[in-house]
């Protein structure tokens, strides 16, 4: 293939929906179906374990067990729910993205993630915008998203949804204990 067809090919591909992926399934769970998101939470964190600056070490010894009692303690406070993306073609999740509203209507985008191969597809658009809308829908007074150092790449997709950094976070890399 020469340059300007895979240029094309690529153009196509961005542009797909998920509506263009018949195989593509998109629904929503509660916290009882957090272990769906397993495999794929791995895979994000092993994102943040490579890109990572300075907490490296935290995703090194973090585990899921560990993500998923936070996502109980989120579960029992206030409301969350996961949005899920199965590829029946190939009998599996592909993408999920958990979001959170806190008894004072505080909403978090939690975590959010799409496999490589279906990354430009609107997968991620597609269960953004379903986490969004569970949340206007529960009359969330103010969303957020917090976006791990080393992943600022991820800014521009945020923003299309009306995010923008309004402050930067710095934690003492001690305050984690070690396992």
């Amino acid at each position: 293939m020469h340059d300007q067809e895979v240029k094309k090919e690529r153009e196509g591909q961005r542009l797909m929906s998920p509506d263009s992926v018949p195989d593509l399934v998109f629904r929503s769970a509660d916290i009882s179906e957090i272990d769906l998101v397993r495999p794929l939470w791995e895979q994000l964190n092993n994102h943040h374990r490579t890109n990572a600056r300075a907490f490296r070490d935290l995703y090194r010894q973090w585990s899921f067990e560990d993500r998923k009692v936070y996502f109980s303690q989120v579960a029992a406070a206030g409301a969350l729910r996961i949005e899920l993306a199965y590829d029946s073609l190939s009998c599996r999740y592909i993408g999920y993205c958990v979001s959170s509203l806190s008894p004072e209507k505080n909403g978090e985008i939690e975590s959010i993630f799409v496999e490589h191969p279906f990354r430009q597809r609107g997968i991620g658009t597609t269960l953004l915008k379903q986490a969004l809308a569970w949340l206007d829908a529960n009359a969330s007074i103010r969303n957020r998203v917090s976006v791990a150092d080393g992943n600022e790449d991820a800014f521009p997709f945020y923003r299309e949804f009306g995010f923008f950094p309004r402050m930067t976070v710095l934690e003492q890399k001690n305050a984690y204990p070690r396992k």
